[in-house]
């Protein structure tokens, strides 16, 4: 298509592309496809949300809420953020519309909070409007807080029932994901006002937060909702090794650190069990480590070759995986822009059909994946 300046109207994403957008052309085994630059130089992008009249938003861990609007990223952060703290991995994570949105205009934002305390994750809710956050309330927060500045987790996802799930790591301290009286270490369920919500499986026990949904996840950075079956699926990262992809279920464990595939940093193991009774196996995991972050299931028409394959980023190995899953196994693995060289921060479905990227860099892009042709 080269360099062009016009609107594409695709469903309902209004696209404006821009004189000097790139477009780069890849190979795959099922499709062949182009990466459009949407936007450019948003500093460690780690986020992305679609509004209904077609514009975007995206966070960028260093603290700001940005807009994309007809095709353009525009300059002034939205303004009204609640107070956090930008430090290692932690700062402003994930965003998440509201399943009511266009009535309501209510977002959820994830985030690092640091206080006299330490440092933990937080959930704040807050209403969207002439580019300014209004009606600011934190509706959850991990305790006990810490000093590290890493494993904060905070991806979100809505199931069917507008529930919210909500992960978070351990903190960088492993044995923190087997204790049931911490909050780190799991997945928390919540209503959209915070409370836990009904049914969750710890409600009736004694000593633990009846916001928790599973316990044992080292680090959830991808969180989605299959298309089929409704079920929340998740991907973590593992030490060396041992990265996981999960499906969320009520009450399970998911043995980290008693289990796993991974060793320590140091090289020494960490346990000799991959498995145990009790402790939920991944549908699938990686060795050595990709470092996966963001997660989507392609659901859109512009690409039939890969419809309901799920594609997961990538950091460390800078790449796009593509999983073919058929009776809860994986039947086929394919690695996407491989020459890319960008590390892979999330990874969305757009109401256009394409599939959409961020990348985690200084200087971090929102990609566009679209059919060659």
């Amino acid at each position: 298509m080269g360099i062009f300046k016009h609107l594409v109207l695709t469903g309902s994403l209004l696209l404006v592309a821009a004189p000097g957008m790139a477009n780069q052309t890849f190979s795959s085994e099922k499709a062949d496809f182009r990466l459009e630059t949407v936007a450019q130089n948003l500093e460690h992008p780690w986020s992305l949300a679609f509004l209904p009249d077609g514009s975007m938003l995206v966070t960028e861990r260093e603290g700001r809420l940005r807009m994309i609007r007809n095709g353009t990223l525009l300059s002034t952060p939205i303004s009204g953020l609640p107070e956090l703290v930008v430090s290692g991995q932690g700062g402003l994570l994930d965003v998440i519309l509201h399943p009511d949105f266009g009535q309501n205009q209510i977002l959820f934002l994830s985030y690092a909070h640091r206080n006299r305390d330490g440092m933990t994750t937080r959930v704040a809710r807050a209403r969207l409007g002439d580019d300014r956050l209004t009606d600011v309330e934190v509706i959850f927060e991990a305790l006990p807080r810490s000093n590290t500045s890493r494993h904060f987790a905070g991806r979100m996802e809505f199931d069917r029932d507008g529930n919210l799930y909500v992960s978070v790591g351990d903190r960088g301290d492993m044995d923190r994901a087997q204790d049931d009286a911490d909050d780190a270490g799991g997945v928390h369920r919540i209503t959209t006002d915070g409370t836990p919500a009904p049914g969750n499986p710890f409600l009736d026990t004694s000593g633990v937060n009846d916001t928790f949904y599973t316990i044992g996840n080292r680090n959830i950075q991808g969180m989605t909702i299959h298309p089929e079956t409704g079920e929340i699926w998740s991907h973590e990262h593992g030490p060396r090794g041992g990265d996981e992809i999960n499906i969320i279920r009520a009450g399970t464990d998911y043995g980290w650190p008693t289990i796993t595939y991974g060793i320590d940093y140091s090289g020494l193991p960490i346990t000799d069990k991959t498995k145990k009774e009790g402790m939920a196996q991944p549908l699938h995991y990686w060795d050595p480590s990709i470092a996966p972050s963001g997660m989507a299931f392609y659901t859109g028409d512009l690409f039939p070759e890969w419809q309901g394959d799920l594609f997961v980023g990538a950091l460390k190995m800078r790449k796009l995986v593509r999983l073919r899953i058929q009776d809860g196994e994986v039947t086929e693995e394919e690695d996407l822009l491989t020459d890319l060289d960008e590390r892979i921060r999330d990874v969305r479905m757009g109401p256009d059909g394409a599939l959409w990227l961020l990348t985690d860099s200084p200087r971090g892009k929102v990609y566009r994946m679209v059919p060659a042709q």
